[in-house]
């Protein structure tokens, strides 16, 4: 049976993630205590007491949902039965997929999550722009929402994260015309999101030239330990180079996230876990297909069952 590991990306962090794992699991205590020695200061305290204010900006919830997934994954390891055919990640949470796939070490991982969230903020910093979830419209009417909510402004679908669900991304006074008229086009919702830019937009081309530079000059393999998939193209990664050049564009590009998992059922997976704080991959699993088998890891009641049963 082929399985596959998924990791969330940023909006699943929450204070007091990963807390009980840390004081359960040695290993993963040990994870944190390295997360904070790489990045300078106390980065568990952050995930453990917060505050939210703190946790939810982008330059801190990227590396702190890196670390809560990867101190999980370190007490998944301890189950060598359970390995990934595959893994995945939404986002920032292709990162932890890389580093799950022994394409990253976990300290260059986290740097690399801590720079791009700095790169990120700096440059929706530069600009104003945001981001506003769809509920309920499918591809083409997003696209035609967009055209007219845009006025000749920046706004385009960026994340197609499951049926009915797509996130656009641009201009804030174009994400705000687009609010009042999603309904027009049959939306049941349209959700601004909390974040500090327009990401996957021309808009973060300088934190894409950033990032291209820090990738350039970190050690990346080609994935060893299971292949991982391109949210940008749902396509397995075959060299370093592909993976250095996927990164860099996934900031300035769509996320095909729907795609992603229906190639991996298409190609025989039949396991996923979630690995990492909250359940977000877990409810757009249920979207994308309902059949689908997945198992949510973020806590210590489901690491221990799932440990028990390998």
């Amino acid at each position: 049976m082929k399985t596959a590991f998924i990791f969330p990306g940023q909006g699943a962090q929450f204070v007091g993630m990963g807390r009980d794992v840390a004081e359960q699991f040695p290993a993963a205590r040990t994870i944190f205590d390295k997360a904070n020695n790489i990045v300078g200061f106390d980065l568990a305290k952050v995930c453990f007491e917060g505050p939210a204010e703190q946790l939810n900006t982008t330059t801190m919830s990227q590396p702190a949902i890196f670390t809560v997934s990867a101190a999980i994954l370190e007490v998944m390891r301890n189950a060598p039965s359970l390995k990934p055919d595959v893994t995945a990640g939404l986002s920032m949470g292709e990162y932890t997929a890389l580093y799950a796939a022994g394409s990253l070490s976990f300290e260059d991982g986290l740097l690399l999550v801590k720079k791009r969230g700095e790169a990120m903020q700096a440059a929706a910093e530069a600009s104003s722009g945001g981001m506003v979830a769809i509920i309920g419209l499918d591809e083409e009417k997003t696209k035609a929402l967009c055209k007219e909510a845009g006025q000749g402004e920046l706004l385009e679908p960026v994340n197609f994260n499951c049926p009915g669900q797509i996130a656009i991304s641009g201009t804030k006074s174009a994400c705000q015309r687009a609010e009042q008229l999603a309904p027009e086009y049959g939306a049941m919702k349209a959700v601004r999101l909390e974040v500090a830019g327009a990401f996957h937009t021309s808009m973060m081309t300088p934190a894409a030239k950033t990032l291209s530079d820090v990738l350039a000059k970190t050690k990346i393999s080609e994935p060893a330990d299971a292949k991982v998939i391109a949210n940008i193209n749902a396509e397995y990664y075959g060299s370093a180079a592909q993976v250095r050049d996927s990164l860099s564009r996934q900031l300035v590009q769509p996320i095909y996230w729907q795609k992603c998992v229906e190639r991996l059922l298409a190609d025989g997976v039949e396991k996923f876990y979630e690995i990492g704080p909250g359940k977000v991959l877990t409810g757009l699993m249920k979207r994308i297909n309902r059949k689908a088998s997945i198992e949510n890891i973020s806590n210590v009641a489901a690491i221990s069952e799932m440990t028990a049963k390998t």
